[in-house]
């Protein structure tokens, strides 16, 4: 497990001081949308807010994007557009039995276009989830999410990109039944986006 986290750090040192350009405007700025796969491992928060279970994941989330807007604020730092995305997630959890959760998620994004071969992006939103963990504390199956996070693509080429992202997870049932513990955790992910 050592090695790969050296491995990881060393991949992400040498993709932010790679300053050799992919062509001479962000890739993205051309493009109409984006569609990708994320996979990565999720665990809650115990004592965080009211969660209490701890729930380790294994995360698939199948991504596509629709950028909503041409780029704006050229030459500032927040150059970039608006993304929508829309996520099909499957949530493994690994710790209990290999149940699982799937849904549907909507996502708004900014994407900062300013660098050569990298857009940093920003995210929030949520959807509806089926949940079927077992857990009596959740006193539902049909739960909801919201998310907020934060990444980083990596461009290979003029329609590739790496992604790596952490967001800050969270699954309720709203208060439409009791008891509603929360699941609050992180997710560590990375992946892929071909771009159209």
């Amino acid at each position: 497990m050592t090695y790969f986290k050296e491995f990881i750090i060393v991949v992400l040192l040498s993709m932010l001081f790679n300053v050799a350009p992919v062509s001479a405007d962000n890739p993205v700025s051309g493009m109409k949308g984006e569609y990708g796969v994320l996979t990565g491992y999720g665990i809650t928060h115990k004592y965080f807010g009211a969660t209490r279970t701890q729930v380790q994941t294994w995360d698939v989330i199948a991504r596509f994007g629709k950028f909503l807007s041409d780029e704006v604020g050229e030459g500032s730092w927040y150059q970039g557009k608006h993304e929508l995305l829309v996520e099909l997630p499957y949530h493994m959890a690994v710790d209990h039995g290999g149940r699982s959760m799937v849904g549907g998620y909507l996502l708004g994004s900014w994407k900062f276009t300013g660098l050569k071969n990298a857009a940093p992006y920003v995210f929030a939103g949520g959807g509806p989830l089926y949940v079927d963990l077992g857990l009596p504390t959740m006193g539902t199956r049909l739960c909801y999410s919201y998310q907020a996070g934060t990444g980083l693509q990596y461009f290979m080429d003029r329609k590739a990109a790496l992604n790596v992202e952490y967001r800050y997870h969270h699954i309720s049932n709203a208060g439409t039944a009791e008891p509603n513990e929360p699941l609050n955790s992180s997710k560590f992910l990375f992946g892929v986006s071909v771009f159209y």
